[in-house]
């Protein structure tokens, strides 16, 4: 006797609908699951077979087909067995068929019959909302996580015997209340006004958050360089709600979600060892995940020592910084990952550290130095918006900081950042639209200079030899400071401080 549910299985960061047969014939009794699974499905004979006798049911002797629908796409993950165990108990006509029409099942069964939570969630529920199912059954513990998609029945339980309890009409589930969430409450220990000195660098790293431009920091041990790049979240803007929903996604799929965190309120700051492999950064694997990357997409993504990183790790970079995205295929699969992030990479001048500094002598040959230098190839430097150069602090500047400095915190700072945001959603009528993202003919059509600064521009970029990439950064750069002072038309100060930001660095490449 054929019955019918529908799961979801997940394919980069979004879901597509399965529809799970099972069919009774005669034979000898045992299980065949078809459908491209994988070994965690294949498995899941076991786990529901103890789960139903564990629930007070009694397991079909028969011999059982289960199809899993499209039979061309591989399905993976513990997510089918709840709807697996309801097929056949429909099939059995313990649980009326006509109940699993227009419902979706997602969940790991326990062998005690437990329902225990599962990665993907998110995408699943999304995607039956966009379907019209009239609800979706989830683990409990998936349900605040759950809660962020808005006007859909999702239904969240603790056991195999309330599912059926439910569909039979005997058990109403406790309703899950979400009025007391409040899904972009943001929490930042940090604080801009804890760095002291390096005023430079923080009016850099206010260009670079308010037009979302990526940033190199050059400096000596000790400068303050992670100190300036775990601040940069709290002078961003704060997440908006499809923003927190397409990150909390990502981080579903990846199953770094749980009950303490189960959605993303805060911009993603991701800072990973130089050791990682490129497909850690990148994404990828069997089955797929989303790398480093994507981890920190609408967020932040610090590389610290980046010359130490491999150089296919650097190079592989190339693709999700210029299009917002990353594409992995392989064989068996391609999927797609979302990677708008903004990058924050530090490095040494040199391999000991001390290259021009004033007091500590520099230990290494220049062929040291240049080797160092070498492991970061040109065009990462140009993708790169600005360079930035963070001198030692002295320990007397410290002492003299006084309080007002305390005016340069972040509060203060992502005011300015936001309302240069604004500016920009309204020229580009996108709020996820930034200069950094600018294609060549929109900066033809957004990046208007004055005269003067149109003159500047030309014996700066003779002088200093830069490439059409290297042009286009500095425009944007300059569209952000402007932005930042409110002026409609680019100003030759607005590009000279521009400029000052991509030849920084030249003085360390040119030797």
């Amino acid at each position: 006797m054929l019955s019918q549910a529908f799961s979801f299985s997940v394919l980069g960061i979004d879901a597509f609908p399965v529809e799970i047969e099972v069919d009774f014939s005669l034979g000898l009794p045992g299980i065949t699951i078809v459908g491209l699974p994988d070994s965690s499905i294949r498995e899941s004979r076991e786990r529901i077979r103890s789960a139903l006798k564990n629930s007070g049911f009694k397991f079909p002797m028969k011999k059982t087909i289960i199809n899993l629908a499209p039979a061309d796409l591989k399905k993976e993950g513990s997510g089918f067995d709840l709807a697996i165990a309801i097929a056949l108990l429909a099939g059995i006509e313990i649980v009326p068929k006509e109940k699993l029409k227009n419902r979706a099942f997602i969940g790991e069964l326990a062998l005690d019959g437990r329902i225990k939570s599962t990665k993907g969630i998110l995408p699943a529920v999304l995607k039956a909302k966009e379907l019209n199912f009239k609800e979706i059954i989830i683990p409990y513990d998936n349900l605040k996580e759950s809660s962020l998609v808005k006007d859909f029945k999702i239904i969240g339980v603790k056991h195999l015997r309330e599912v059926v309890d439910y569909l039979k009409g005997d058990y109403t589930p406790e309703p899950f209340d979400n009025s007391n969430i409040s899904y972009l409450e943001e929490r930042y220990e940090e604080d801009f006004a804890e760095v002291l000195g390096q005023e430079m660098a923080k009016r850099a790293f206010e260009i670079a958050a308010a037009g979302g431009h990526n940033l190199l920091m050059i400096g000596p041990p000790g400068a303050g360089k992670t100190m300036l790049a775990q601040r940069v979240p709290t002078i961003l803007p704060p997440l908006t709600y499809e923003e927190a929903l397409e990150t909390t996604k990502i981080y579903s799929v990846a199953g770094l979600l749980s009950s303490e965190k189960s959605f993303i309120l805060t911009r993603p700051f991701r800072n990973p060892h130089f050791g990682i492999s490129e497909v850690g950064l990148i994404g990828g694997g069997t089955p797929p995940k989303p790398g480093e990357i994507s981890l920190a997409h609408h967020g932040v993504l610090f590389l610290d020592e980046f010359p130490e990183f491999r150089k296919d790790v650097i190079e592989a970079l190339r693709q999700p910084l210029e299009d917002g995205k990353v594409t992995i295929t392989r064989a068996n699969f391609t999927v797609t990952y979302p990677s708008k992030f903004m990058l924050i990479c530090a490095m040494n001048p040199c391999r000991c550290g001390y290259y021009g500094h004033p007091t500590k002598p520099c230990q290494c040959t220049y062929q040291e130095i240049k080797r160092y230098r070498n492991k970061i190839s040109g065009p990462i430097i140009d993708r790169i918006d600005i360079h930035l150069e963070i001198p030692a602090v002295d320990f007397k500047d410290l002492l003299k900081e006084n309080s007002k400095n305390s005016s340069i915190n972040s509060k203060a700072i992502r005011e300015k950042v936001i309302k240069a945001r604004k500016i920009q959603e309204k020229r580009y009528n996108s709020p996820l639209k930034t200069n950094a993202r600018l294609k060549p003919k929109e900066i033809k059509k957004f990046c208007v200079l004055e005269l003067k600064a149109q003159e500047f521009l030309e014996k700066a970029a003779d002088k200093f030899s830069f490439s059409a990439r290297a042009i286009h950064k500095i425009l944007k750069i300059a569209r952000t400071i402007a932005d930042l002072e409110e002026c409609e038309i680019i100003l030759k100060q607005h590009l000279a401080e521009a400029i000052q930001y991509r030849v920084l660095e030249r003085s360390l490449w040119q030797n």
